[in-house]
């Protein structure tokens, strides 16, 4: 909560948070102070806040923050969490980790096969689950190393192939992160989360700066950019939703543009996994 509020604080401008200032500042953003008359309330209560002594803080206080920090939808629930978690108001609603092997259903495999566009399944953690014929033709890349399940967090950090496969590498890796950053706000306790964001913190210096930023992302609907390393330039739309029998699990299907430059190359992409095989469609992996 601490590093978090923070890096939120310093982040948001005087002049965005419509605070009048005079002089040369000698911090970043705004001052604790700055927060405090924002929020209404006393600066020694904030500053109570942001060393994360959060006992009965109420909603209406952690919603007057959000609003002076200006945090987006995302942050705000990042903020909430971290709330429940510090207080321990969330202990009870915590999903329980123990390790176990996991497969897809049957159904939830019939399901990914009847889509005919790339279609994954990943975690919090970002191992990729499960996955269709093209979407396992798509994210070939990720699955080269047998040692570790197929993991995004691992594949942008420490393969090379990851700055190839993604012309805009920056911006994947910020989003890698921020989807760590938030399932450590959901479940801090996961005991898979923290090994790897250990192991990329130790082996990664991009990563270790970029955790250190605090920045949250929720994961919904967009495009992203590939560059395949058989059909080249991909352009694809997704939309990524919750599986309800499953916890902390998403689906995301990605779709091209019809009678686009995309639609034709998914087309040679079907061919291509078609003759030459693709990743194994089931997976296994230790919650």
């Amino acid at each position: 909560m601490r590093e978090f509020l923070t890096t939120r604080r310093a982040n948001i401008t005087p002049e965005r948070a419509g605070v009048i200032t005079t002089g040369r500042r000698r911090v970043p953003g705004l001052r604790r102070s700055e927060v405090a008359t924002l929020a209404g309330m006393s600066v020694e209560y904030y500053a109570k806040l942001e060393r994360g002594q959060l006992a009965g803080v109420s909603a209406g206080v952690l919603e007057a923050i959000a609003r002076a920090l200006h945090l987006d939808e995302a942050e705000r629930t990042h903020l909430l969490r971290l709330a429940q978690e510090a207080n321990g108001s969330n202990a009870l609603l915590r999903p329980s980790r123990r390790p176990r092997q996991w497969v897809p259903r049957a159904s939830l495999q019939w399901s990914l096969d009847a889509v005919t566009t790339p279609a994954i399944v990943v975690n919090n953690r970002q191992d990729l689950l499960a996955a269709n014929h093209l979407g396992r033709a798509l994210y070939s890349d990720v699955h080269t190393d047998p040692a570790h399940p197929p993991n995004f967090g691992r594949f942008t950090f420490l393969d090379s192939a990851a700055r190839r496969f993604y012309p805009d590498w920056n911006l994947a890796a910020d989003m890698t992160v921020a989807n760590l950053r938030t399932a450590a706000g959901k479940n801090p306790h996961d005991k898979g989360l923290q090994d790897l964001v250990g192991e990329l913190s130790t082996r990664s210096d991009e990563f270790r700066r970029r955790w250190g930023a605090h920045n949250v992302r929720t994961h919904g609907t967009g495009t992203k950019t590939f560059h395949h390393h058989v059909v080249g330039d991909l352009v694809l739309a997704y939309e990524s939703m919750d599986l309800r029998a499953e916890t902390d699990l998403t689906m995301t299907i990605y779709a091209a543009e019809p009678a686009s430059p995309t639609a034709q190359a998914l087309v040679l992409l079907a061919s291509w996994a078609a003759t030459t095989g693709a990743p194994p469609a089931t997976i296994r992996y230790s919650a």
